[in-house]
């Protein structure tokens, strides 16, 4: 995947994490500003819903390990600037 820091290319091989489920989550999970320049999308039930409509069921079947997963991505230029596994609920000020 383009568009990587060289800290998330390090961490999304270290987490398992391959440039496919980045992608989708680039372009289907749902974001969520900080509001310090950077947006952070994850997989909830209508971004799972979304990959389902593209991918077809049987691939989301075979992603499920996957469904934590989330990204930190700059405003500015779109790119990765770390990505991991989300094991807490996410709170919205």
């Amino acid at each position: 995947m383009r568009n990587m820091t060289k800290h998330a290319q390090i961490r999304s091989h270290q987490r398992g994490l391959s440039p496919l489920i980045l992608d989708l989550l680039k372009r289907s999970g749902r974001r969520t500003f900080d509001h310090h320049g950077a947006v952070q999308p994850s997989f909830d039930n209508k971004a799972r819903q979304r990959v389902a409509h593209k991918v077809g069921r049987t691939a989301v079947a075979r992603l499920h390990e996957c469904w934590n997963a989330f990204a930190v991505l700059d405003t500015a230029s779109g790119s990765v600037l770390t990505c991991g596994h989300q094991y807490q609920k996410i709170h919205q000020s």
